[in-house]
């Protein structure tokens, strides 16, 4: 009798023991590094959650994992994401994560943006979202209607930043949290600001892609942008070169040569007066604060500094532009860039 006790003691510790180690022992390996992303995709089976944990190698005992997983109904749960998993942690640990849909947010960003596909394709690469699938939801009818913006300048609605965003956020949701973010970036201040300089928000925008295309140094966006007012006083044509670059779609330009400045496109504001029907980048908050507040000046043209340090040599004058013109084409001509 008390031997029998003995063995039944005895085996319900191993049991507790083996239950133990299947539970609460550590059981995630992630060799020499302390925590890594794991990404569910839409509609994956708990099989392939099994199949990606064994090729990423993020578990030492697979089979450990699967027991409790079905004990604990993970099969059922299965719940896409971006999850963040720590060296070291237990089976339970991994599946209360796993199966919870609490992601760990990325941030996103976009920069450098051009084109609606180029933004497309910028977010597809973050998310896991397919790039056709932003753009249709960003071009049709209803955001349209709903941003309060037009075709040609709906991509204003996603206004350069990082934004923290799950993996897997839904064109509509991205679109939505996109507009919140517009709204409150033009809060009365800014509207109010755009309206004392004969502006609407959205021509703020197609401006401020202009001198964002046209300088990069912070200090000088307020001066270029009064450039550029002082000639849309005048009505005259901004002869914005970065314009004619965006109508013909070779961004590797970096000298345009006579005939490309009669490029027919509602974009070329050599051919056309006034502002094009969009902006041609997804401008910065900085270089809209700097059409906002641009400097007042009576310059009318700038020329790019034959020093190549990036600044422009500004003239009240055509002839004084001119001279400026052709003392930089020397350089370019000198360096042999022709194009």
């Amino acid at each position: 009798m008390f031997s029998a006790l003995i063995v039944a003691v005895l085996a319900g510790m191993i049991v507790a023991a083996v239950a133990y180690k299947i539970i609460f022992a550590p059981n995630v390996q992630l060799a020499d590094r302390e925590s890594m992303h794991f990404y569910i995709t839409r509609d994956s089976s708990y099989a392939e959650v099994l199949e990606l944990l064994k090729k990423e190698e993020i578990v030492k005992n697979l089979n450990s994992f699967d027991r409790l997983a079905q004990r604990k109904n993970y099969p059922n749960r299965v719940m896409p994401g971006r999850y963040l998993i720590r060296n070291q942690m237990s089976n339970n640990e991994l599946i209360n994560l796993l199966r919870s849909g609490e992601q760990d947010p990325v941030r996103l960003t976009f920069t450098n943006i051009r084109t609606e596909e180029d933004l497309a394709g910028s977010i597809a690469r973050q998310l896991e979202m397919d790039s056709t699938a932003i753009l249709h939801h960003i071009r049709s009818e209803g955001v349209i209607r709903e941003s309060g913006l037009n075709t040609p300048n709906i991509k204003l609605l996603f206004i350069p930043n990082t934004y923290e965003v799950y993996w897997t956020i839904s064109p509509g949701q991205l679109v939505a949290r996109m507009q919140r973010e517009f709204d409150a970036f033009w809060n009365a201040t800014r509207r109010e600001r755009a309206q004392q300089i004969g502006l609407t928000p959205e021509e703020v925008g197609i401006l401020a892609s202009i001198v964002q295309s046209e300088t990069n140094k912070m200090d000088e966006m307020p001066r270029i942008a009064g450039v550029y007012i002082n000639r849309l006083s005048r009505n005259m044509p901004l002869q914005a070169c970065p314009t004619v670059i965006y109508a013909i779609g070779d961004f590797s330009i970096t000298r345009l040569l006579n005939d490309q400045l009669d490029t027919q496109s509602p974009y070329n504001t050599y051919l056309h007066a006034g502002l094009p029907p969009g902006p041609i980048n997804l401008p910065e908050p900085t270089a809209i604060d700097a059409v906002l507040n641009y400097e007042t000046h009576s310059y009318l043209f700038f020329s790019a500094s034959p020093e190549f340090n990036g600044y422009h040599v500004f003239a009240r004058t055509h002839r004084e532009h001119l001279r400026n013109a052709r003392t930089y084409q020397q350089k370019l001509n000198e360096m042999r860039i022709f194009r």
